[in-house]
């Protein structure tokens, strides 16, 4: 996860193409006519309008829209592919933007690594010389390359295919490829525009598999460009939503689930599996507990209204749970021992976990424990309460007014 430090930031960018860009255009942008209506009043095309987002450091941040939405232009004027019209684009603190001839290759080298859509492999040469393509522009000798290069393989698992050429190789594992070329030169950070685009879903899964996989050992700073939803909340920290140029919303991918901030958004997310996504931690209550030594009747008020509590021994862990059924049955039976209905069957899951990963235990009806890293009771989770969130999400969704959206 990022750690709250700004690595690339744009700061209100304006990019207008065309020959006059800073003129009429510009003007018209500026003051909030639609991008279809500069180009009708102007001829000229409107990429970004006053976009500002940040990339904060070991993080994956997603720029996500439709064609034309602006997000390929955005990620070229991070490494000044594109000149921007108006506005800032920092990138360390750097303004990019002002670098230009050798400084300019030279940063591009040193800072950033680039996966592409289309693999742009040389056919000519093998694996591990593709890879270390980079380094051989920068003048490292061959030992030192060929090392990099096996480290970066390694780390995308094809070190065993080194020394084959490229065209032997299926597009995923070209992929792979033009993904360990980008991090032979230990760059700190990473742009990937439409890089698993070209592949299909099950291959582009697997890649985004090994993008998160080799995350959590690098922790690069890695801003990432896509046209699918479902790819940017999977594998972003936060995503950001571009339309016609705007962003529309900026969040983590649950913000962008359950707080979609205009029609736009809903439309996106409904087809979305919110299971997936809505984490445990959004809905946990705070857990009753029971004390193991009370009468029935006093263990069922100390629930306050849950369906049941935990008892939990000195260090804080659940070892039994009181389900109010059980104890409700108990007392029609005559029963005041809470010993006879205390039971330890009950499931344990975490704060980090998704409703998918519950849907199951969910099922059986009980409460749900909660617990830390340690096994400690941090809270607790009932079958009714993920039912409930998916259904407040649906209804968010269904009422925004789709007039809006067409």
């Amino acid at each position: 996860m990022a750690d709250g430090e700004a690595i690339i930031s744009l700061e209100s960018v304006f990019k207008i193409f065309g020959p006059n860009p800073r003129g009429r255009a510009f003007d018209l942008a500026k003051s909030g006519v639609h991008k279809d209506d500069v180009q009708k009043q102007s001829g000229h095309v409107v990429g970004l309008t006053d976009v500002s987002f940040s990339v904060n450091k070991g993080e994956i941040f997603v720029v996500m829209g439709l064609s034309g939405s602006g997000k390929s232009t955005a990620i070229r004027t991070v490494n000044k592919l594109h000149d921007v019209t108006s506005g800032k684009v920092m990138v360390e603190g750097t303004d990019v933007q002002e670098l230009t001839g050798s400084a300019l290759q030279e940063f591009r080298r040193e800072k950033m690594g680039m996966v592409f859509q289309h693999f742009a492999l040389f056919p000519h040469r093998n694996v591990i010389d593709n890879t270390g393509y980079g380094l051989k522009v920068q003048g490292v000798d061959k030992r030192q390359r060929n090392e990099a290069a096996m480290r970066a393989l390694s780390l995308v698992g094809l070190e065993a295919y080194a020394l084959n050429a490229t065209r032997e190789l299926s597009g995923g594992m070209q992929q792979r490829v033009g993904l360990a070329r980008a991090l032979c030169s230990d760059p700190d950070i990473l742009l990937m525009d439409e890089a698993f685009s070209a592949l299909d879903p099950l291959i582009r899964r697997q890649m985004q598999d090994e993008l998160m996989s080799i995350q959590s050992e690098l922790h690069k700073t890695i801003l990432f460009i896509t046209h699918d939803l479902n790819e940017a909340l999977r594998i972003g920290d936060r995503v950001c939503i571009l339309r016609d140029g705007y962003v529309v919303q900026i969040g983590t991918a649950e913000e962008i689930l359950t707080q979609p901030a205009d029609a736009y958004v809903a439309e996106f997310v409904q087809d979305v599996d919110q299971g997936r996504v809505i984490d445990v931690e959004s809905v946990m209550e705070a857990p009753a507990i029971v004390d193991s030594n009370s009468t029935l009747v006093e263990a069922i008020n100390s629930l306050g209204g849950r369906q049941g509590g935990f008892c939990c021994d000195q260090d804080g862990k659940p070892v039994s749970l009181l389900h109010l059924a059980d104890a409700s049955s108990a007392l029609a039976q005559g029963s005041t021992d809470l010993k006879d209905v205390l039971r330890t069957d009950f499931e344990r899951t975490t704060a980090e976990a998704t409703f998918n990963t519950n849907y199951a235990a969910a099922g059986r009806g009980l409460p749900i424990a909660v617990v830390d890293e340690t096994g400690r009771l941090i809270g607790e989770l009932e079958p009714r309460e993920i039912m409930e969130e998916m259904g407040r999400v649906e209804q968010l969704i269904d009422g925004f007014d789709r007039e809006v959206f067409l």
